[in-house]
């Protein structure tokens, strides 16, 4: 496999733990999220994307490794506009938003700032 997308996470919202915990989502933002969004996310320092993200791929969330399950339609181009995508933690094989990004964990997912997010295809 290869790597095709790596960021450190630079800051964590103050609701971003609740979304994880509560919603089974981690919401990625470049460094330009606005405010009022930007307290629901965890900050990234890269929007690089060096190939194309496809199921059966491997999500890596701080070491812990993640298959994806379903890829939204507008994924890629997020994440390379605005570093800005949804992960949902719940391996639906359907996939829900054009922007979610669908994995499943082989553990509990933790994050905090200074956590590498790695995408391989």
């Amino acid at each position: 496999m290869t790597k095709i997308f790596e960021a450190k996470v630079l800051t964590v919202g103050p609701e971003a733990l609740s979304m994880l915990n509560d919603a089974n989502m981690i919401i990625l933002f470049g460094e330009e999220a606005p405010d009022d969004l930007a307290e629901y996310c965890y900050k990234i320092d890269n929007k690089k994307l060096t190939g194309s993200i496809r199921q059966k791929g491997k999500l890596i969330l701080n070491g812990n490794e993640c298959q994806i399950t379903a890829v939204g339609s507008v994924v890629e181009k997020n994440l390379t506009g605005l570093g800005h995508i949804t992960i949902s933690l719940d391996g639906s094989k359907e996939g829900s938003l054009p922007g979610t990004l669908h994995v499943q964990p082989k553990k509990p997912v933790q994050l905090e700032a200074g956590s590498l997010i790695q995408i391989f295809d």
